[in-house]
Formats: C-alpha cells, sequence, structure tokens
C-alpha cells in the first residue's frame, strides 16, 4: 500500500510553529515516498471553530509551499457517517448510551481524586442501564476492552504499552449527538486509508483508545510518530512570548518562508551538520524515524541568522516587492524614490529579515528626527566642519549623481585636504543617514539623491557649528 499521510487541524485558531512543523513532517514523509499528503480540517467543535481560523490555515500552508493532494476535507461535512459507525457500535454491543448527569460524574471524579484514584469512568451505564425518562439526555460511550493491553509501535518513540484497564470508556457522541475528538479520527483516517500519523506526542495517550476503536470495527489501525513538543528557551512549552505566533506572522514580519520551513525541518531533525536544505534534499534525506526523541527547543536568533542567509542568496528581483511592502507598513510609498530593486540590492546583506530592511532603508526615503548620538559624538565634530563644507560644494556641482562619481568626489575631496578618505566618508555618512552604518557611502548619495544629500550636509553643518558654540 503507498504511504498516505495527513495533517489535520482545529479551526480554533490560527496555524503556528507546532502545526507546521507536523504539517510539514508529514508532507515530507509523503513527498520522500511518492505517497499523497491529506489536508482535514477537525471542525466538530462548533463552538470554537470559525470560517477565519481555516482561512488562516489554508493562507499559511500554501504561503510554506505545503501542497496537498487531497482536501480540505471538512469533519462537519461527514456527519452522516460518523452517525452511521456510531449506529455500527451500538448494535454489535460495542458501545452504549449513558445516562449518567454531569453533577453525578462531577462527584465521582471529586471522590477519586481524594482518594488518590486516576479519574475514570465507573462503567455505571455499561450494562445496559434504564433510562431515567422518556427524554433523558444521554452520551453514547465505546465499551473499552476490561483486560489486555495496547502496543503502539511508534516510530519515533518505539514501543510504548497501555494497560486497558488504565483506559476508560470514553464519550463517543454528546448529548447533542455530535461525535467526539477520538472517535472521528478513527472513522476518518479509516476511511482516507491513512498509513502513517504523524502527530504531536501531546496525543500519545489519545492512541490506545483510538486503537481499540479501529479494532472494534475490524480495522487495522496506521503506524504512528509522535513527534516531541517544541519549547521555549526557558524549557517551557513554546508560547507567544517564545514566539509561537502564526507561521503568518513570520510572512508579515519580513521572513522568507524557505527559511522558516528550513528552520522547522531541523526542529527536531538532522542531517549530519548541514544546517541549509533546499527543498528537493529536505524530500530526499527526512526520515521521520530519524526525528529526536527529545523536546526541541525554538530559538529565534537562529531564526532570524537562516532567514538572513536566504535574503542574502535571494534574487533581487524577488525581494523587491516584499521590501515594498514593508516600507509601505512604515507610511513610506516606494515608488516616491530610487528603484527598489537598487535598494534591495544595497541592503540585502545588512538585514536579517525584510522588516529589518525596511527598518534600516527609511533613511532613502525620508529625513530622520535625530542623529545616533554616539555616531554624532564621533563623526559630527569641528574637525568635520571643513570636509563637509569641501564635499557639499563638489556635490552641488555635480552632474552626473551615479555611484562612480559620488566616490571620486568624495576621494578628490580627500585627496585635496590630505585626509585619509574615511575622514571625509564617515562624517558624510552620519550627515545623510544619521548613523555610522550603511552602504558604501557612493552607493547611498546615489539612493538617497542629490537634493536631500545636500539639505542634510546643510543641518549637519550647522549641528556641528551649534555644538562648538554651546562649548
Amino acid at each position: 500500500m503507498s504511504v498516505r499521510t495527513r495533517f489535520a487541524p482545529s479551526p480554533t485558531g490560527y496555524l503556528h510553529i507546532g502545526g507546521a512543523r507536523t504539517a510539514l513532517f508529514s508532507w515530507l514523509y509523503a513527498r520522500r515516498h511518492g505517497g499523497a499528503f491529506v489536508l482535514r480540517i477537525e471542525d466538530t467543535d462548533l463552538e470554537r471553530s470559525t470560517p477565519e481560523s481555516v482561512q488562516a490555515i489554508l493562507d499559511g500552508m500554501e504561503w510554506l509551499g505545503l501542497d496537498y493532494d487531497e482536501g480540505p476535507i471538512h469533519q462537519t461535512e461527514r456527519f452522516d457517517r460518523y452517525r452511521e459507525v456510531i449506529q455500527q457500535l451500538l448494535d454489535e454491543g460495542k458501545a452504549y448510551k449513558c445516562y449518567c448527569s454531569r453533577e453525578r460524574l462531577d462527584a465521582l471524579r471529586a471522590e477519586q481524586m481524594e482518594k488518590k484514584i486516576k479519574p475514570r469512568y465507573d462503567g455505571v451505564c455499561r450494562n445496559g442501564a434504564e433510562p431515567p425518562s422518556e427524554d433523558a439526555p444521554y452520551v453514547i460511550r465505546f465499551r473499552n476492552p476490561e483486560d489486555g493491553e495496547v502496543v503502539v509501535d511508534d516510530l519515533i518513540r518505539g514501543r510504548v504499552t497501555f494497560s486497558n484497564d488504565e483506559l476508560d470508556d470514553l464519550i463517543i457522541a454528546r448529548t447533542d449527538g455530535s461525535p467526539t475528538y477520538n472517535f472521528t479520527v478513527v472513522v476518518d483516517d479509516s476511511d482516507m486509508n491513512i498509513t502513517h500519523v504523524i502527530r504531536g506526542d501531546d496525543h500519545l495517550n489519545n492512541t490506545p483508545r483510538q486503537i481499540n476503536i479501529f479494532r472494534a470495527l475490524g480495522l487495522e489501525p496506521p503506524t504512528y510518530a509522535h513527534v516531541p513538543m517544541i519549547l521555549g528557551a526557558d524549557g517551557k512549552r513554546l508560547s507567544k512570548r517564545h514566539g509561537a505566533v502564526s507561521v503568518l506572522q513570520y510572512r508579515e514580519d519580513g521572513y522568507l518562508p524557505e527559511a522558516l520551513v528550513n528552520y522547522l525541518v531541523r526542529l527536531g531533525w538532522s542531517h549530519g551538520d548541514q544546517e541549509m536544505f533546499t527543498r528537493e534534499e529536505m524530500i530526499e534525506l527526512f526520515d521521520v524515524t530519524d526525528v529526536n526523541r527529545a523536546a526541541s527547543v525554538f530559538n529565534p536568533d537562529k531564526l532570524a541568522w537562516l532567514n538572513q542567509q536566504y535574503i542574502m542568496a535571494a534574487d533581487v528581483e524577488r525581494l523587491a516587492p516584499l521590501l515594498a511592502e514593508q516600507l509601505e507598513k512604515r507610511g513610506i510609498d516606494p515608488s516616491q524614490g530610487p528603484d527598489i530593486v537598487e535598494v534591495v540590492r544595497a541592503q540585502h546583506e545588512r538585514a536579517r529579515t525584510l522588516a529589518e530592511m525596511a527598518e534600516i532603508s527609511e533613511f532613502i526615503y525620508r529625513d530622520f528626527q535625530d542623529y545616533d548620538e554616539k555616531a554624532a559624538k564621533k563623526h559630527l565634530r569641528p574637525v568635520a566642519l571643513e570636509p563637509l563644507q569641501k564635499v557639499r560644494e563638489a556635490l552641488a556641482a555635480l552632474d552626473d549623481w551615479q555611484p562612480e562619481a559620488l566616490h571620486r568626489v568624495v576621494q578628490e575631496v580627500a585627496e585635496a585636504l590630505d585626509i585619509k578618505m574615511g575622514k571625509v566618508a564617515q562624517p558624510l555618512r552620519v550627515a545623510v543617514v544619521g548613523r555610522a552604518a550603511s552602504p558604501g557611502i557612493d552607493v547611498t548619495l546615489h539612493l538617497v539623491g542629490r537634493e536631500a544629500c545636500l539639505r542634510r550636509i546643510d543641518r549637519a553643518i550647522d549641528f556641528i557649528r551649534q555644538r562648538a558654540e554651546q562649548g
């Protein structure tokens, strides 16, 4: 049988880092083995599931390039099928109606907790309880085996054994008739011929319950691989404060999808010391059996570093519209400035994200408010006054505002004053940019443009004079 994997998110929120990694591992396993990858939307929680969350999941997967072969299949469109299987279990005596009230179950749980007994249903209705009234509400419970054990040969964790006497008769249909998670998963995985279930290890305790339902239906369960959780740097489960935001937030923040995918595949899996992988290499090399058993730690600095590597290697033509989006978020119209491709070419080795690239490129489009204090103290001193005046005069007379000509002007001023080029270029850079770091001075002047450069040099000259007068 060919490999069939699935990603089955609940649309009660966005696609986060943990879910995206699970989807990636499932996608890679299917692609490596020439199988199929199925997207299933587990939306039976009608109160919490929203169309917006479904769309956020679809958009996140599209951005990451995790294409699916079948789906999205919505569980809410399969209620008739679930009812059919529930009736089959009832008819075969493998499920039963339970009329126990919420009050009774709460009291039972409290008593078990007090006695330090593992809370579980005591099976009062297991052998055919009479309904307290004709219209009494009830749930339907699965009749779990009372003895024996369930063995899970997990592809990551190895053999895990569960005793059936530790498992209670779980509810498979609520009082309103809606099916529950552990039941629908079994029906879906069977109907969709899923061969391998790759999911977070928070689902491991559900696995024996699901396997027992499979066997009650005369079905063979799929092979399981439970992926360890992702932790923050503090060793606690990943949350928003660690960076566990929507994957689409990373798009908003200027990350490239291939960088995030590369980072996710390395969270718990490795191939020697290799850090960067093409998608083709991931498909060729990834095997879920090589995933570490230990939890992985999410490192935002490592992700940012990896993103920078991808930005540096990316085609500047591709990055240009992405930088334009980031500039627009900062209230800048990139069309009112130099060719955006030239801006990317000048800055793409200087930023970890496209948002950072937009931030360090603001000076190209508008005057800055204040000088960097340290840069001004070091470079905008009285000794810089003459070089700035001379270079301002030469720039004002320049017809050809191209990098080569601009470089020549700075060099000629330095030679005329018999000083090193840096003694002209650095005060000039701080005057034009507001800080001591920017692309080469010739490229910087070219991108900012004649009018803005001359205006800012005048401002710097006034700044130096005023500070000199203040002592």
